[in-house]
């Protein structure tokens, strides 16, 4: 499984808030349409135009190590995200969640392929109830991985086979709350006399609060402006 952000040398749920952009609007139900979705792929200026600042700090950093995560969504009256909580006897980045995912394998023959592999991994994934959309701006980790995030319908009918030995547990998130801004946390933290400011997206879910933070709410937040940006040519 891949690191997604470099081991914290605090606690992430204590950092405070600064802010949430409850100026920007949640996306509307059409625009979290797969037809929408699958369109917005299908339009060659939408990366280059959601190209941030999130995706651009040592993107030419030598040697960074290829990755990829899988960004799910089940294709449920209502579309949800696939996400896992990590093993809490891992010896890095225990308990976080993350997208499934992980390092580049000599045999993949793209970053689809190492997505799609590393999701049946992890959470029993059967590829063939699997279609992919795209991919999403790549992403850089203070642990030098770039990261290709690889946007994918999934079938309803799959069946979720969790690694006990990576993975504690695979929960799905409706897409709708993590396409709105209002749930988009800004923290803050400083070290070594640097403030450094990151997202955050608890989701309660029953008596369980997912603490989604880090690179994988980066990806989150880069999805929305994906799919949020308008496009002239739409």
């Amino acid at each position: 499984m891949l690191p997604l952000s470099k081991i914290p040398r605090f606690d992430p749920l204590t950092a405070p808030i600064v802010g949430v952009d409850h100026h920007l609007r949640a996306l509307s139900e059409n625009e979290l349409s797969v037809d929408f979705i699958r369109a917005r792929f299908g339009n060659p200026k939408a990366l280059e135009l959601t190209l941030t600042e999130i995706h651009e700090p040592r993107l030419n950093q030598q040697p960074l190590k290829p990755a990829a995560v899988l960004v799910g969504l089940v294709e449920r009256a209502e579309l949800t995200v696939i996400l896992t909580q990590r093993s809490q006897h891992l010896s890095s980045h225990s308990g976080q969640i993350a997208f499934p995912g992980g390092k580049v394998d000599p045999a993949d023959a793209s970053a689809e392929a190492t997505a799609l592999r590393e999701a049946h991994e992890e959470v029993g994934l059967n590829p063939e109830l699997v279609t992919v959309l795209g991919q999403l701006n790549p992403m850089i980790t203070g642990t030098a991985y770039r990261i290709n995030p690889v946007v994918a319908l999934i079938n309803p009918q799959h069946v979720i086979s969790a690694n006990a030995a990576e993975v504690d547990h695979v929960f799905e998130v409706p897409l709708s709350f993590l396409m709105n801004p209002a749930h988009h946390q800004r923290r803050q933290t400083q070290h070594d006399g640097h403030v450094r400011e990151w997202y955050a997206m608890p989701y309660q879910q029953g008596e369980q609060q997912r603490f989604i933070w880090g690179v994988t709410a980066n990806m989150i937040r880069s999805f929305y402006a994906f799919l949020a940006q308008p496009l002239s040519t739409d």
